[in-house]
């Protein structure tokens, strides 16, 4: 059974015992998640699909680690205009156990 969940403003395929990150979420280490907007769920073959959200499916997941991606580096260059800047950034996220799927 799999379910695709909306979370962070994108949108994740998830089933029981995956391990997935996802945008950082307000949450402790241990606590326990509940995701209602479900966007569709399936059962090998069976697919229902919500519009856009299926009503009284949900998705509990536990928080396993809070952290930060690697850093992608930015470089602008402008050439022969004597023009560089350097930047970075590193997203942070919350890494997830699913542990069931219920629709």
């Amino acid at each position: 059974m799999y379910a695709v969940i909306k979370t962070g403003g994108k949108q994740y395929k998830v089933a029981v015992g995956d391990t997935v990150k996802v945008e950082r979420l307000p949450a402790e280490i241990g606590q326990e998640v509940v995701f209602d907007q479900v966007l569709a769920v399936g059962v090998g073959s069976d697919l229902k699909v919500g519009a856009p959200m299926l009503s009284g499916a949900q998705v509990t997941a536990t928080v396993v680690s809070q952290g930060l991606h690697p850093k992608v580096r930015i470089f602008k260059m402008r050439r022969r205009k004597h023009y560089q800047r350097h930047g970075g950034h590193r997203q942070s996220y919350t890494e997830l156990q699913i542990g069931s799927v219920s629709a």
